[in-house]
């Protein structure tokens, strides 16, 4: 290994305030996280930078249970090297919207196996999981990976999982079909805006949230020409 695992954990806790820590509960909603440092996003890039591409670091980066340490793990990790099992381990652990974000926003969305796990977690029953799913979507399509038909078939899972409740699994979904419906092609845009449509209009209330939350989102882009 190219780099030492304890060394880097000093070095994000050198950057630890106990003051960003405190409210990383009440305003993040981070507070499930097996270990949590206090380390603002800044400084995780900054000690993440120069460390370059390095699965097993980034494995046993993850292994720490450290929030910053999984925060690094997914800026340091190979998109190249990263398979299926490895995707399904790492998200069996996730614990906080945070974490999860960042691995499908940074490193899995890199990968070959994006779509395929994306069908994979839709239909999770624990709450994160779900969420990467839909993260990893949204990802996609604001990084415009794929065709749009990669896309058009997965408008079905977004709406059998818009009236899943929970909060990180509807802002999820929102994410990916707002996504959908701003960065894809035309033909896809229309597609996306349909079923936002269609969700506003539906007799439950987080569907319906899903859709409007869509639908204004689309009239920003739309304004904004």
């Amino acid at each position: 290994m190219a780099h030492d695992t304890a060394s880097i954990l000093r070095a994000l806790a050198a950057h630890a305030d106990p003051v960003f820590r405190d409210k990383m509960g009440p305003r993040f909603g981070i507070v499930t996280a097996d270990r949590v440092l206090g380390v603002p996003m800044a400084r995780i890039h900054a000690v993440a930078k120069p460390l370059g591409r390095d699965p097993d670091l980034a494995e046993a980066l993850w292994q720490s249970g450290v929030y910053e340490g999984r925060m690094v793990a997914c800026m340091v990790d190979d998109p190249a090297t990263v398979t299926p099992e490895r995707m399904d381990r790492w998200r069996a652990d996730f614990d906080n919207w945070a974490v999860t974000d960042t691995v499908c926003f940074k490193l899995w969305d890199r990968t070959p196996h994006a779509f395929a796990m994306i069908d994979r977690w839709a239909g999770l029953a624990d709450e994160f999981g779900r969420r990467a799913a839909f993260v990893l979507l949204a990802s996609s399509a604001v990084h415009r990976k794929g065709e749009d038909g990669d896309y058009r078939t997965r408008l079905p899972l977004i709406e059998a999982a818009a009236s899943d409740p929970r909060n990180f699994v509807k802002k999820g979904v929102s994410w990916a079909l707002r996504a959908i419906g701003v960065r894809r092609s035309p033909a896809l845009r229309a597609a996306a805006r349909d079923l936002a449509a269609t969700l506003a209009a539906s007799p439950d209330k987080t569907a319906r949230w899903i859709g409007k939350d869509a639908l204004r989102e689309f009239a920003r882009a739309d304004a904004k020409g």
